[in-house]
Parts: C-alpha cells; sequence; structure tokens
C-alpha cells in the first residue's frame, strides 16, 4: 500500500512543482514537504484537507487508503445528475486518470477498500443504500446544498 508520504510526492511530481514551491503555492512554511516526503514529519488533518483539495483528491485517496482519487463531493455531483430512469452510473467522476492495473501493482497493489468494492455484489448494495439516503429528506436538503454552493461559485 502506498504511504502519505509517496502520494503526496507522487501528486507534487505529477503537478510538476518542486517542494519548495508546492509549499508556498499552499501557504506552507519551505521546508514542510521535506518532512513530510521524507516521513520526518505528518500533515496535520487540516493541513492533509488543504493538500487534497489543492489536488482534487479524496482524503482516503491522499493517505493511500484507496487508488481512487474522487472526492466524496464529485462523486455526489454525480449521484445528483441522475437523469430519472432511476439508474445511477457506478463510475464516478474523476478529475485524475484511473491507473492502469500495471500501476495498481507497482504501487503495491489495490488497497483493500478497492478490493471489498470490487464485487458487483457489493456495489449494487452500495448503490441502493446511497439512492435510498438520497431520496430521503436529510439527502435531498444535502442535494440542495451542493447545487446552491456551485451555483454561488459561478457568481
Amino acid at each position: 500500500m502506498i504511504t502519505l508520504a509517496q502520494r503526496i510526492e507522487q501528486l507534487r511530481t505529477a503537478a510538476g512543482y518542486s517542494r519548495a514551491g508546492l509549499a508556498s503555492a499552499l501557504g506552507f512554511p519551505k521546508g514542510t514537504f521535506d518532512k513530510f516526503e521524507t516521513g520526518r514529519a505528518t500533515p496535520t488533518k487540516e493541513q492533509q484537507a488543504k493538500i487534497a483539495d489543492f489536488f482534487s483528491v479524496s482524503l482516503f485517496y491522499l493517505r493511500g487508503e484507496s487508488n481512487d482519487p474522487t472526492r466524496q463531493e464529485d462523486w455526489m455531483d454525480l449521484a445528483a445528475a441522475e437523469e430519472g430512469d432511476g439508474h445511477v452510473p457506478m463510475a464516478p467522476i474523476s478529475r485524475a486518470k484511473p491507473a492502469r492495473a500495471e500501476e495498481r501493482t507497482a504501487e503495491g497493489g489495490a488497497s483493500l477498500l478497492d478490493s471489498l468494492l470490487s464485487g458487483k455484489q457489493a456495489q449494487e448494495a452500495l448503490r441502493t443504500a446511497v439512492l435510498e439516503v438520497l431520496r430521503s429528506p436529510e439527502g435531498q436538503a444535502l442535494i440542495a446544498k451542493a447545487v446552491h454552493k456551485e451555483l454561488s461559485r459561478g457568481r
């Protein structure tokens, strides 16, 4: 499994930032990413959230707990875009390219979460549960809040 330090380095180099450049872009002290990537320091929860937001990836992906970089907000947007035929595609919209099988192997294989969710029965159960929640009054309020937030960004 990939570590938080390895994932930070991977995201930083893929985006073309130096350690100091990324620290500057995020408003962190200059040597911060030297410490993060060498394991001499671990980012706080707030720092992890800021890094994940900067690269538009989920915290699970940043921490190496999943190989799916999709953020929950992106996944929720897909579910909210349901067309009325009662079917929501299982593949969430992702800003990053999914890892090819040989890349996942090079990273140490799929995560436990990826393995659990790879079965059709688990995917269907998850889909059913999510749709049930989204159709509830609380789910509708969550969708309305997300839509309002997106519409506010466009102004």
